[in-house]
């Protein structure tokens, strides 16, 4: 990765050079231009019917074939086979009318059974009771009870012999009847079938425990319930026929499609459809080169005046500019690979694309308002390359969606949080792309299936995921191959568990307290100012990593502890002192952080005097170098190193206060602010007077607020007086 920064870095230098800087942009005209030229080259369409295409031609738009559509349906309606239907009712009924003619007989039976009980009972010597009905009475009874037509259906042979059953037999002869019934009429039984239905059941009865005359009985009456259960069904067999109908899909010529391939006949059928798109008085125009051409110059000239008018250092400029040119042909290549898969026919393929990745990248590595210009532009960029084989024509509803996707991911980008956040602005970008998508496909009235909305739904959920994942996965690497420090990895460095915070807690409690302190104030100053708070408190986390090397020789450090400094000669103690910033240093560059972390830590002493050593040495030799005991510097060469140098020392004055007033705090901070300012400590940088008065103002209000007053509890009076 070093190897890489370093290549970056030469790379960088060249982009000063005016004919490397213009090199430069005609390499991202080209990259586009190349990206771009397969998709408005004008297509040869002399055609004529029973001709050879001379070459692939795609439709230039979705258009419905009517008169394939209505051909299909009529296919598919031919296919649907006549529906029968099973009427179960049928058989109950059959059960029901056997049964009725065995309790029939079985009524008969208990008639004559109390007629002659009666007659019994009646009976006298004169007048004797009357002999038993013969078979032939009986069967008139039974008929009786019965239906003509049931009477005349069943031979007389069956009446006989259910009269001359006991009920006990006829219970039986029933059940038996019954089942068999039961089991051979819940299967269908067409037309051409009932014969065999028939025999199923005669088979079935031919075994059952009965005598002869009654079996015989039961058969005849078996026989005679089954019946054709399957009928044809008109009603719902037009509806299966219509639903068939229906459930064709409309035969569409899609955009981007095949009408026909290189060295294909074109029959009355592709003619067709190639007059149904409109592509029959298509005549050969350069016009589309010379659109593409302007199309990029126009980019281009906007990327380049952005470039031209930005206010920061050249070497920065030059900076962002190339990793801007990273990123953009990054993303249009990543465009450019899933506009290839328009060759598999799915509309809309291009909402496959990650939109949000390139905005998000450069919002949180270079500006927003450029993000929000590159949007723009690969807005239009997608619409000429997800046109889907429409020659020379813009696809709007993808320029849209990859708009709004872009901005999406950009606005709602927090610029002040974690990395989790990016994923979150992802989902947000994918919420918004199904929207537009819905919103493309509602404004023209389109008529889609389900399966069509889910395919949507999961196009728009990979873009936005995949622009998420895409920019968190390419985020360290452009930060560590730029060396550029944005938001995102300061909000990591200030983890209290990175190692080095770790390091300063538990080497060196007090100046970790120190250092907290210390952001407080520097986070609160740069904001009230304009410069970068955040990485004024990160800066200010790790301005003195260098005490850990001899943490007890700093007296934040010193509790319970004598100090060192008594028994040492005060040049060799302003050695160990001035020594921490080279140590900080050299810790910071072993553990690769930013360079603007390594700035503050160098920076915020600058040359300022130890006065307290040097006036100590004096004592002693009185021609003791004032520049012995002042620190390496270099002084302060940004507003964040600026403020972080003044906190620092205001915090440890004010914390060596036994009572500090709101106007001692006051004065000793205007003390600090105009020693450092006639010891020439802020010349190097670019803060103003007013940026300075804003500061100690700063500084002051946030010390009195951590300084204030507190109300003395009951208690803590108490304490006093029996301490007194």
């Amino acid at each position: 990765m070093e190897k890489l920064h370093k290549h970056f870095i030469r790379i960088r230098k060249l982009l000063d050079i005016t004919f490397f800087r213009i090199l430069f942009f005609i390499v991202l005209g080209a990259v586009l231009f190349t990206a771009m030229y397969s998709q408005v080259k004008p297509e040869k369409l002399d055609l004529g019917l029973f001709s050879v295409a001379d070459q692939t031609i795609r439709s230039p738009g979705t258009v419905e074939d009517k008169k394939s559509t209505e051909k299909k349906r009529k296919e598919a309606r031919d296919q649907v086979p006549p529906v029968y239907t099973l009427k179960n009712e049928y058989t109950q009924n059959r059960v029901d009318l056997i049964t009725s003619i065995f309790s029939a007989a079985a009524e008969v039976n208990d008639e004559i059974k109390d007629e002659i009980k009666k007659q019994e009972e009646l009976a006298t010597v004169e007048k004797p009771a009357k002999e038993e009905p013969n078979v032939s009475e009986k069967v008139t009874r039974l008929k009786a009870k019965l239906t003509s037509g049931v009477s005349k259906d069943l031979p007389g042979q069956v009446f006989s012999s259910l009269v001359q059953a006991s009920n006990d037999e006829l219970s039986i002869a029933k059940d038996s009847t019954v089942t068999a019934i039961n089991n051979v009429m819940t299967k269908r039984i067409p037309g051409d079938e009932v014969e065999n239905a028939k025999k199923r059941v005669e088979e079935e009865l031919k075994y059952s425990p009965l005598n002869d005359g009654l079996r015989t009985a039961a058969i005849e009456l078996g026989r005679y319930a089954v019946i054709q259960n399957e009928f044809y069904d008109p009603a719902a067999t037009e509806d299966l026929r219509l639903q068939a109908a229906e459930n064709v899909e409309h035969v569409k010529i899609l955009q981007g499609q095949i009408i026909v391939e290189e060295g294909k006949l074109i029959n009355q059928d592709i003619y067709q459809q190639l007059k149904l798109v409109g592509l029959l008085n298509t005549e050969k125009s350069f016009k589309p080169f010379i659109g593409l051409v302007v199309l990029i110059i126009i980019i281009l000239s906007a990327v380049y005046y952005y470039f031209y008018q930005m206010k920061s250092l050249p070497e920065q400029r030059q900076t962002f500019l190339l990793l801007y040119g990273i990123i953009f042909i990054l993303s249009i290549l990543i465009m450019k690979l899933v506009s290839l898969l328009q060759i598999f026919n799915y509309t809309g393929i291009g909402y496959l694309f990650p939109a949000a990745m390139g905005g998000m990248l450069i919002k949180i590595l270079i500006d927003e308002k450029l993000a929000i210009l590159t949007a723009i532009i690969m807005a239009v960029c997608g619409s000429v390359l997800f046109n889907e084989g429409v020659t020379g024509t813009l696809n709007f509803s993808e320029g849209i969606y990859i708009l709004f996707s872009a901005l999406a991911g950009i606005l709602f980008l927090s610029g002040q949080n974690h990395r989790s956040k990016i994923l979150q602005a992802g989902s947000i970008a994918s919420l918004v792309n199904l929207l537009t998508i819905v919103a493309l496909m509602f404004l023209p009235n389109g008529q889609f299936s389900g399966i069509e909305y889910g395919y949507y739904l999961i196009t728009a959920l990979v873009s936005g995921i995949g622009s998420a994942v895409l920019t968190i996965g390419l985020l360290p690497f452009l930060e560590a191959s730029f060396g550029i420090l944005s938001t995102m990895r300061l909000i990591e460095l200030s983890n209290p568990n990175h190692p080095l915070l770790r390091k300063i807690l538990m080497e060196s409690p007090g100046t970790y307290h120190h250092s907290v302190m210390v952001a407080n104030l520097a986070e609160s100053a740069c904001e009230a100012i304009g410069a970068n708070g955040l990485l004024a408190r990160v800066g200010s986390y790790y301005h003195d990593i260098g005490k850990t090397k001899r943490p007890n020789f700093f007296i934040e450090n010193q509790m319970h502890h004598d100090n060192p400094h008594d028994r040492l000669p005060p040049d060799k103690s302003s050695h160990i002192i001035i020594a921490h910033v080279t140590d900080g240093s050299a810790i910071l560059k072993k553990y690769h952080m930013p360079k603007e972390i390594i700035d503050i830590a160098e920076q915020h002493h600058g040359t300022t005097l130890l006065k307290f050593f040097y006036h100590k040495a004096l004592q002693s030799d009185a021609e003791t170098k004032e520049s012995d005991f002042r620190y390496p510097g270099p002084k302060a060469q940004t507003k964040e190193s600026a403020v972080v140098g003044i906190a620092d020392s205001v915090e440890a004055a004010v914390r060596s206060l036994s009572q500090p007033t709101p106007e001692l705090i006051e004065s000793l901070v205007n003390k600090i602010v105009a020693d450092r300012l006639q010891d020439g400590q802020l010349n190097e940088c670019d803060i103003t007077i007013k940026e300075i008065e804003t500061v100690a103002h700063t500084l002051c209000e946030t010390l009195k607020g951590i300084f204030h007053s507190r109300i003395e509890y009951p208690e803590m009076t108490k304490k006093k007086v029996k301490q007194a």
